[in-house]
């Protein structure tokens, strides 16, 4: 078994393209350094391909478009705004802008969080929706699609895009060609239980990250913050409230005890990871675990476990 392990984790990904990330989000090879580092700001209730109640397969889904049941009014543009700039006063480097009910707030925002010069700012936009965007100066526009080529060819006409977060199917993946210039985020579909898992989720949870043994290697250093207010340590974990960003800033949530002990989840708080020779190497989603198991802590997508 040992060696098959080995196998499967020294698997290259695909060379030669522009794959920056499959299966889990940009960042999880970043050092994290204990800090806030990234806000994922939801917009609205979402209109995106997958719902809350249906559940959402997707690592990377905390980045990209979804349909959520909002619990309360949607805060204002302008507390939205408000939110923004103590983000950036804080010194915050990730601004993600996505699930959204309009384009035209999606715009607004971008607009908005450019000229302050955030490090990263990221609109996400469906692909349906992406003609009715435009270049914004100190924005990266992220297009999310499935891979088809007329989609391709979309994306490719638009001339704006920096980036694709692209759904597919496992028998989808690897890519055979990547028909596009900029940063492609690979986001594979997972099914509902390990049991109809066929594709090497191992090769897909690989990282490379100097801060593992302290931080778990996605939350750590993101805080999220849901269209009605209610702020999360992931957009996809929508039970785990930290706090109310209808009350709160952004510096009082980020101090929440909550929040910076779901940073701290790492495999060795998870049984059995915790006893694993490859749980500093292997990312993993909380939020598939838990809609998956209902437990955070769960291990149901790992094909070591029996």
């Amino acid at each position: 078994m040992a060696e098959v392990k080995v196998e499967m984790l020294t698997i290259e990904r695909e060379k030669g393209s522009s794959v920056r990330s499959v299966g889990k989000p940009p960042w999880t090879e970043k050092t994290h350094d204990g800090k806030l580092e990234r806000l994922i700001l939801q917009l609205g209730a979402g209109k995106g391909e997958f719902s809350e109640i249906t559940g959402i397969p997707r690592s990377i889904g905390c980045m990209g478009n979804n349909r959520f049941i909002l619990r309360r009014e949607k805060l204002s543009t302008d507390r939205k705004k408000q939110l923004i700039r103590e983000f950036q006063l804080k010194g915050g480097r990730e601004l993600y802008l996505t699930n959204y009910d309009e384009v035209e707030e999606l715009i607004e925002l971008a607009e908005y969080a450019g000229r302050l010069g955030i490090d990263e700012v990221y609109a996400v936009v469906r692909i349906e929706d992406a003609e009715k965007m435009h270049p914004i100066e100190g924005v990266r526009i992220v297009v999310e699609m499935r891979n088809s080529p007329e989609n391709w060819e979309k994306l490719n006409s638009l001339g704006f895009a920096d980036g694709v977060l692209l759904m597919v199917e496992a028998d989808e993946y690897p890519l055979e060609d990547v028909p596009f210039p900029g940063d492609v985020y690979v986001d594979v579909i997972h099914p509902p239980s390990m049991r109809g898992v066929n594709f090497n989720i191992l090769n897909l949870r690989r990282i490379d990250s100097g801060s593992t043994q302290r931080y778990h290697p996605c939350m750590g250093g993101t805080l999220a913050i849901t269209a009605d207010g209610y702020a999360l340590p992931c957009p996809l974990l929508r039970n785990f409230v930290v706090g109310d960003a209808k009350k709160e800033g952004i510096s009082k949530l980020a101090r929440k005890t909550r929040l910076k002990n779901m940073w701290k989840i790492t495999k060795d708080r998870i049984e059995p990871c915790s006893a694993c020779p490859f749980k500093y190497v292997c990312h993993d989603c909380r939020a598939l675990e838990f809609q998956a198991s209902g437990d955070p802590y769960g291990v149901e997508y790992c094909p070591l476990e029996p």
